[in-house]
């Protein structure tokens, strides 16, 4: 029975949800951090040309305003295809071409895990000379990748190794992010943070459409997503107890309610939650569904607004956003490779500097979840992570440098 009880207070169950999303983003940045250090050095790796760097290329004879202005130019285009891309993601899915588009991801995991996989895994082979013959490397590899494109877009595989290959993907694409010039890296990740912020927020967002689309039709983004809780996946015949309860409420409140002022739709929409929890409950002491299923009908927020007045339709238009705000949080796994690449540039200087950098994401990610329960409004992830993370660093390699010297000067002195 205690298990039932709700949380006495915002923090106790702030810190579960933040423990489950923290793992798997530590374990990625542990890892990049790890591939940046072993093979930073070798004499196989230089600079990557990419997208990013397709309208400028840094060079080391130009000045720093030169570098500047060419990064910002870099990250003009890189978001500019980012948002593009993200459109005509909304288009196809507007299209119902569903299939289309888990195909398309499902080649990209496998470019992803074999290309990009295999190539670090020849860096590892030559860094330590491990002994494998050509033949039995890439039946190994195609196996890695085939078996990880299956776990991440079929529902049948254990929900451990889904959140395995996620976080191996996030891992190699972060990497070859670090592979970019330095510039370049750190103003596309404040651009970023920012596409972030508009893409989610903004009426117009793409991101924002997406999650909209998805839920008036009551179908599931064909998306790389990090789901923090194992949760149940269920096919089309099956749909989730959350959303398929919520739907339900939400229909007949629109049918009953045409003409209801701004805050009786409000109250209604808070009884509509609370109904739904209720409802679920009341389905498990049937038998009709899971325990587990029944938690995941509340959502997230539902938790800690009993002493609040309304929620806004719009929060429950965004669950899943981001740091979503239903019972399985639901993390993109660009969030994942970003945070990666900020601590994997700083390990290129100082691991002082990947300790702040870490810290920083960590806080900015509790800041978020927390900014979440408080306001009941669906949150980008990367904007208060990556704005610290990059303020740590510069910080941090600021007080260090200016530590060095003044060593130097009392040694000098002596």
């Amino acid at each position: 029975m205690a298990q039932n009880q709700r949380p006495k207070s915002l923090l106790d169950s702030l810190g579960e949800e933040i423990i489950r999303i923290l793992t798997p983003v530590s374990i990625c940045m542990l890892l990049v951090v790890l591939l940046v250090s072993i093979l930073n050095s070798s004499s196989s790796l230089s600079v990557t040309s990419s997208i990013a760097t397709i309208a400028y290329s840094e060079t080391g004879s130009d000045s720093s305003w030169d570098k500047f202005i060419g990064a910002l130019l870099n990250s003009l285009v890189f978001v500019a295809v980012v948002t593009v891309a993200t459109f005509i993601l909304v288009l196809f899915f507007y299209l119902k071409c569903s299939k289309f588009l888990k195909i398309y991801m499902g080649f990209s995991s496998f470019v992803v895990l074999g290309f990009m996989g295999g190539e670090i895994a020849l860096f590892l082979i030559e860094e330590f000379s491990v002994p494998v013959d050509c033949i039995t490397f890439l039946v190994l590899l195609f196996n890695f990748a085939v078996i990880g494109v299956l776990a991440v877009f079929m529902s049948k595989m254990p929900i451990i190794v889904t959140q395995g290959y996620l976080v191996l993907i996030g891992m190699l694409v972060a990497y070859w992010f670090t592979l970019l010039p330095e510039w370049t890296t750190w103003v596309l990740l404040v651009a970023l943070a920012l596409y972030d912020l508009a893409a989610v927020l903004l009426p117009v967002g793409p991101l924002r459409l997406l999650v909209e689309l998805a839920m008036s039709r009551d179908e599931d983004i064909p998306a790389l997503v990090y789901e923090a809780r194992p949760v149940t996946h269920h096919d089309s015949a099956s749909r989730p107890v959350q959303r398929r309860i919520w739907r339900e409420r939400q229909n007949a409140r629109l049918d009953s309610e045409d003409s209801s002022s701004l805050n009786s739709d409000l109250n209604s929409t808070v009884s509509i939650v609370q109904s739904s929890h209720n409802g679920a409950r009341a389905r498990v002491e049937e038998g009709q569904v899971s325990e587990r299923d029944a938690e995941l009908s509340a959502p997230l927020i539902d938790h800690r607004m009993d002493a609040q007045d309304g929620m806004s339709t719009e929060s429950l238009m965004l669950e899943g956003m981001g740091l979503g705000s239903s019972g399985a949080i639901k993390l993109g796994l660009g969030d994942f490779i970003f945070y990666s690449v900020l601590v994997g540039r700083a390990a290129m200087y100082d691991f002082m500097t990947v300790y702040a950098c870490y810290l920083a994401i960590v806080a900015g990610l509790g800041i978020t979840l927390m900014l979440l329960a408080l306001y009941q409004k669906a949150l980008p992830a990367l904007p208060v992570s990556i704005a610290l993370g990059v303020l740590f660093y510069f910080l941090t390699r600021f007080l260090l440098e200016v530590f060095i010297v003044q060593c130097s000067l009392n040694l000098l002195m002596f």
